[in-house]
């Protein structure tokens, strides 16, 4: 488990499917009402409180991605407590959840090395494609409409060399700077194979 704080009060939790299978908790159990899952879901919230030292209770906004073979995100919003709701709940969360799902990857990678590590195993695997972004002194390679089957393996390679991020494709194209549009993995490898 990851945790990153955003702003304020928005703090990112990043559990990998090994982290859900550590509890004994798949993707498909949130979708159901289980305590299990309920009581990771306040473990989390305590942990991130302890690390960023932020008071969680009252009302949280959680927005849950699923990244396929990688895990889920979860991004939880802290908004303002009422006083009046503060002595209703007596320090319990409401939460209002809102689901939502990646049809595509997105990394990002702190040293172009790692990207151009990471583009080479793809092509060792027969994956081609992605855009490469650059914005913030971090490089981000997106992996779009890849041919069925591919996403799974292609999330594995890529997550050994840099982290799945909550960037937007959207904001990227606006406010990042595109390097390589739609032919990632085949110029890196015209210009860096060795």
């Amino acid at each position: 488990m990851r945790l990153e704080r955003l702003t304020a009060n928005k703090i990112k939790i990043f559990l990998t499917s090994d982290d859900l299978m550590e509890r004994g908790l798949s993707k498909e159990d949130i979708w159901k009402e289980s305590s299990k899952w309920n009581q990771l879901f306040h473990d989390m919230l305590e942990e991130a409180s302890i690390e960023f030292d932020v008071d969680i209770q009252g009302s949280v906004a959680v927005e849950i991605f699923s990244l396929q073979a990688q895990g889920m995100i979860m991004i939880i919003t802290v908004n303002g407590v009422k006083e009046d709701e503060d002595l209703l709940y007596d320090g319990l969360i409401e939460m209002q959840v809102r689901f939502g799902s990646y049809e595509h990857l997105l990394y990002e990678f702190a040293e172009f090395e790692d990207l151009i590590r990471a583009l080479k195993r793809l092509a060792a695997a027969e994956i081609r494609g992605g855009s490469i972004y650059a914005t913030n002194h971090h490089y981000y390679l997106l992996m779009d409409h890849l041919e069925a089957g591919k996403n799974e393996m292609a999330a594995c390679i890529i997550s050994e060399y840099g982290n799945t991020s909550i960037q937007s494709p959207y904001v990227l194209a606006e406010y990042g700077n595109l390097i390589i549009k739609n032919t990632a993995v085949e110029t890196i490898l015209q210009y860096f194979n060795d």
